[in-house]
């Protein structure tokens, strides 16, 4: 199920300490800005490309208000909003909290990433890039933003993305894979292999956005659970216990039986 970011920020500010609920606040105002859509015509401030600020002096000369001015050939500065994307490992502190509330909460980091990602609305190339170069929790970070952003990606590079983190063996990059983009767009084939992949690492097919639709009737699916289970079977190994649903689902079985125990006089 997809949180809506307005719950998500509420949910996240509220386990902020202070100083990080105005770190967030800074991050997000400076990514609104940098939209591509917040520049008016005749007006209004131009969105940070990230290059050096022209400062008519030559490269390596002394500027106003210190410093020297960016050699030729230095590379261009990432925009705030990056950087704010970037640090919100280090600035996104969680207040103290009860074991209650943080069993419900957010992870601070992913949802303060992800609003900065729906404010900024980068593209397509850009959240590539953000993806290619970052780490572990960032490429996390991205995929989970899928859903949210506004205008979406173009679904080709957004889905090539989700099939390389199918690729990979970290279970928290496979689980955010398949959350509710993955539910929306990406094709039979690679989401059967989606779900595979999870009995494979051990990642909680609970963890599926969109399962029980996408699973029930499906042949295949059916098909390639069973192949799995008898392979584990043969092997002395144990058969994943969310198989049984799962392939219930793609049988049709469990919807049947639902059906006649809600029919039954």
């Amino acid at each position: 199920m997809l949180t809506p970011l307005a719950s998500l920020r509420t949910g996240l500010e509220l386990h902020l300490t202070a100083e990080s609920r105005t770190w967030l606040r800074r991050a997000l105002t400076e990514a609104a800005d940098a939209r591509p859509d917040t520049a008016a015509p005749g007006g209004g401030a131009a969105p940070d490309t990230g290059a050096a600020p022209d400062t008519g002096a030559a490269p390596g000369a002394d500027v106003p208000g210190g410093g020297a001015a960016p050699r030729a050939g230095a590379a261009p500065r990432l925009p705030r909003w990056e950087l704010h994307f970037v640090t919100a490992g280090r600035k996104c502190h969680p207040a103290p909290r009860t074991s209650d509330t943080a069993a419900a909460a957010p992870d601070p980091v992913d949802a303060a990433r992800v609003l900065i990602l729906h404010a900024a609305a980068p593209d397509t190339d850009t959240l590539s890039r953000l993806y290619t170069r970052g780490t572990a929790d960032e490429r996390r970070a991205v995929l989970l933003a899928l859903p949210h952003l506004d205008p979406p990606p173009a679904t080709d590079g957004a889905l090539a993305l989700v099939e390389d983190a199918l690729r990979t063996n970290d279970t928290r990059l496979i689980a955010a894979a398949l959350g509710p983009y993955a539910a929306a767009h990406l094709r039979a084939h690679q989401w059967r292999q989606g779900v595979l992949k999870c009995l494979f690492t051990g990642v909680p097919l609970a963890v599926v956005a969109g399962l029980e639709h996408r699973a029930a009737g499906d042949d295949e699916l059916a098909r390639m659970l069973t192949d799995y289970a008898r392979e584990r079977t043969a092997a002395g190994r144990t058969v994943p216990e969310d198989l049984g649903h799962v392939l219930k689902l793609a049988r049709f079985e469990e919807i049947r039986e639902e059906t006649e125990e809600r029919d039954a006089p």
